[in-house]
């Protein structure tokens, strides 16, 4: 995909991102902290932190191709390493929302075998898992700052110049 409606991809895709995984982090955070949240929501934000995943890789293959057609500059080469990070973070939010979801699939009782691999009546386990999840939500809204901030100072640079 590399425009919509006339418009490159990238400016247009880079808004789910924007949205999607700071809200993915923040229900994971919300999900790994508080059981009732969990019992509602650590399913329905495994579903959203798959599709960010898969959202990610679209938008930063849209930037690459919009890269190719701008005039090179330092702040576009800042903001494409930067965005080559979000893979990181969206992945790091997905797998822990896995976790979440299948420790309380497990503590509920409802995985098809009878083992519990991820000792859901541990609190050592939760306890981990619990900061271990509030640092990589933590670290994802913190990556999509730093990179939405890189692309607004490379979109934007030249207009802010002027007087």
């Amino acid at each position: 995909m590399k425009t919509v409606n006339g418009l490159p991809a990238h400016v247009l895709l880079v808004h789910a991102i924007v949205v999607l995984l700071p809200l993915a982090a923040l229900l994971l955070a919300l999900t790994a902290l508080w059981p009732a949240a969990r019992r509602r929501l650590a399913g329905p934000n495994l579903v959203l932190s798959l599709l960010v995943v898969v959202l990610v890789p679209i938008t930063t293959n849209a930037g690459e191709w919009l890269e190719h057609r701008l005039t090179p500059s330092p702040l576009i080469g800042k903001h494409t390493a930067l965005g080559d990070t979000a893979i990181y973070a969206a992945v790091a939010v997905a797998v822990l929302a896995l976790l979440v979801w299948w420790r309380q699939r497990e503590g509920a009782g409802r995985t098809p075998v009878k083992r519990v691999f991820l000792a859901p009546a541990s609190g050592g386990v939760t306890a981990t898992l619990t900061v271990v999840a509030l640092l990589v939500a933590g670290g994802a809204v913190y990556d999509v700052i730093r990179i939405g901030d890189s692309g607004a100072k490379a979109s934007w640079s030249d207009w802010a110049a002027q007087p």
